[in-house]
């Protein structure tokens, strides 16, 4: 496969699941919003501070109104990592490889696109109907994707793309409620506190999966160890891990060689990493510390799968992954 149709295939999955995720980081806050203060940017900005983009908003936002958060995440031309440009740019990459991806992709991607830079009535909803209406349009190309597309290269690339992409991201919302909107030690466990992170499993898809396999009042370790290391559930840090081993396994088509290279070595040690460690540990070591390095792990991994495998000279207009800023 050529490497500039491997990038295209690659990227456009990371657009698409970038724009679903900004989605359900926006609905963490909107219903978070329901029981704050009417005006409260408490729930609003550490989004910001979550994608790194803090030094933008505030350049564009001087008064970082929650109106200017939603704004910024959802439909700012300004911003490159908002949900309609990732939209844009992924659309960009698919137009660039229509011999290769299937019509249907190719008319359901068109069909977002337009929709979210033309039918005004589509933003004239609710906001919890548009972030849903995105939210379901980019689950569609998902499941198009998967049901048209040959599990040849071209399927795995778009796969690695995904789950990256979809780690980093499961590891973001965890990490904006876990670290930055802790509540104080008296509301610890209080029915406030429990709607949150009711909210923050929903907007993850995980609401029922948690329910069903944990058997447990819903607290803040219960809902990390899910979210990071359970083995099944698809959105979970170490689910992801273990798909992108078996992705990089098929791309290569051939054994690990008896010396491996940075690339195996850096997503061995992180999938063993992610699959033998208890909540219990992370927790103790700082659950936002071990947080951030993942997230430099899976920056780094992705730098390793471009000089392997796509096209250097290709620069996107967003980054594979902004550097996490919380401190």
């Amino acid at each position: 496969m050529l490497s500039r149709v491997a990038d295209s295939l690659y990227w456009i999955n990371r657009y698409v699941e970038r724009a679903e995720n900004i989605s359900r980081f926006v609905e963490v806050s909107e219903a978070m919003a329901l029981d704050c203060p009417p005006g409260s940017a408490e729930p609003w900005l550490p989004l910001i501070d979550a994608t790194g983009d803090r030094e933008l908003f505030d350049s564009l936002y001087p008064e970082g109104t929650p109106e200017n958060v939603v704004e910024f995440l959802v439909r700012a031309e300004a911003n490159p990592s908002s949900i309609v440009n990732c939209i844009g740019f992924a659309r960009e990459n698919a137009r660039q490889i229509r011999e290769v991806i299937t019509t249907e992709m190719w008319e359901q991607l068109n069909d977002i696109y337009w929709t979210l830079q033309e039918d005004e009535h589509f933003w004239n909803q609710p906001p919890q109907e548009v972030l849903r209406d995105i939210r379901r349009a980019c689950q569609l190309f998902y499941g198009i994707t998967d049901a048209t597309l040959s599990r040849d290269l071209s399927w795995q690339f778009s796969r690695l793309g995904r789950l990256i992409e979809r780690a980093d991201k499961t590891t973001r919302i965890l990490d904006v409620k876990y670290f930055l909107l802790l509540p104080s030690p008296d509301e610890v466990g209080g029915v406030l506190d429990e709607l949150q992170w009711i909210s923050l499993l929903r907007c993850a898809g995980a609401y029922q999966m948690f329910r069903q396999s944990r058997q447990q009042a819903i607290e803040p370790k219960a809902v990390a160890a899910f979210l990071l290391l359970d083995p099944i559930f698809p959105r979970s840090v170490r689910y992801c891990l273990e798909r992108i081993q078996e992705t990089l396994q098929i791309v290569r088509g051939k054994a690990v060689p008896a010396v491996p290279d940075d690339l195996e070595c850096l997503s061995g040690l992180t999938l063993a990493r992610w699959s033998y460690t208890r909540i219990e540990e992370l927790i103790t070591g700082g659950l936002h510390e071990a947080i951030d390095d993942l997230q430099s792990d899976l920056n780094n991994l992705h730098g390793l799968i471009e000089q392997r495998f796509l096209t250097a000279a290709n620069i996107h207009p967003i980054s594979a992954d902004p550097a996490c800023v919380l401190a």
